[in-house]
């Protein structure tokens, strides 16, 4: 954060109400985050987990070209683009991101000796969580919902007017708006609890460790501890069922809960994202700068 430029806007807005003041504060450190991570080396990688799987489909794309498109095999790309969606995007690749984003927002600049620099200038703590907060999910959101974008294209635009009347004016738009929906929830979950992870662990391997067991075990859990997981409410989400992904042993130790609608997954999510923001928010307080003991 540039001391200066928040320093100017706190001498401009004097006079006017906090909420607005808070407000262009947070516009400023979501600029300046998706200016200091949207294109940086450091997240090569997450570029790369993101676009691996449009690479692979667009290899497929361009070597069945030649080959007349057969319309009954959309049913068949439906199930592949599910598959991708829940088992690598949500449980792998989203994840992962998360860990390496949002655990870096403070014990980045704690690393790097400069995490002074933001808690010396006149604004609040909770306006720095919640602006970083912001920044850092647009990032991952930008990139991985581009991914998906440019996966969905691959996987239907072979078909050519069969592709189009499914994806215009069939399930198509439909399916991709809920997938693009369970991304953003997804980065705004896996976020929070990195986030808040990273302000009481200094090694964000043992976060990422600690949080990813937690969030396979939930399946066998009651269902109260269940919602205590960011998978709970996106599984209620996924347009498009797989059947048979399950094994038994598995299926016998899964607790099933009951279904939820989509708009209650949302809200639950929403509410279970702001809890551990506010969480996030009364730790920052508390933080003290120790850079001798990084």
């Amino acid at each position: 954060m540039k001391p200066g430029e928040m320093a100017t806007r706190k001498q401009s807005g004097a006079g006017e109400p906090a909420w607005r003041l808070w407000a262009r504060q947070i516009g400023i450190l979501v600029r300046q985050e998706l200016h200091g991570s949207l294109f940086t080396r450091r997240r090569l990688w997450v570029y790369l987990m993101a676009f691996a799987p449009v690479l692979i489909v667009a290899i497929h794309w361009v070597m069945s070209s030649s080959q007349p498109a057969d319309p009954d095999m959309m049913e068949q790309n439906t199930q592949v683009f599910a598959g991708i969606m829940e088992f690598y995007y949500v449980r792998l690749a989203l994840f992962f991101a998360c860990m390496s984003v949002f655990t870096w927002l403070f014990r980045g600049e704690m690393v790097e000796r400069t995490l002074h620099y933001p808690f010396l200038t006149a604004v609040r703590r909770e306006v720095l969580v919640i602006g970083k907060f912001l920044g850092g999910a647009a990032v991952v959101i930008c990139v991985f919902e581009t991914a998906v974008l440019a996966c969905f294209y691959f996987l239907y635009s072979r078909f050519g007017s069969a592709g189009s009347a499914y994806v215009f004016h069939g399930d198509g738009l439909k399916q991709l708006g809920a997938y693009l929906l369970i991304v953003a929830l997804g980065t705004l979950g896996y976020g929070s609890v990195f986030l808040g992870l990273s302000l009481v662990l200094r090694n964000p391997i043992v976060a990422g460790a600690l949080f990813f067991g937690w969030e396979a075990a939930t399946p066998v859990m009651p269902g109260w501890l269940q919602m205590l997981s960011v998978t709970f409410y996106l599984k209620h989400l996924f347009p498009v069922s797989l059947p048979g992904t399950r094994s038994v042993v598995l299926a016998l130790l899964t607790v099933t809960t009951q279904s939820i609608s989509t708009y209650t997954a949302v809200a639950g999510l929403l509410c279970f994202t702001a809890a551990v923001l506010a969480f996030a928010c009364y730790k920052i307080r508390k933080t003290e700068i120790t850079y001798t003991s990084d």
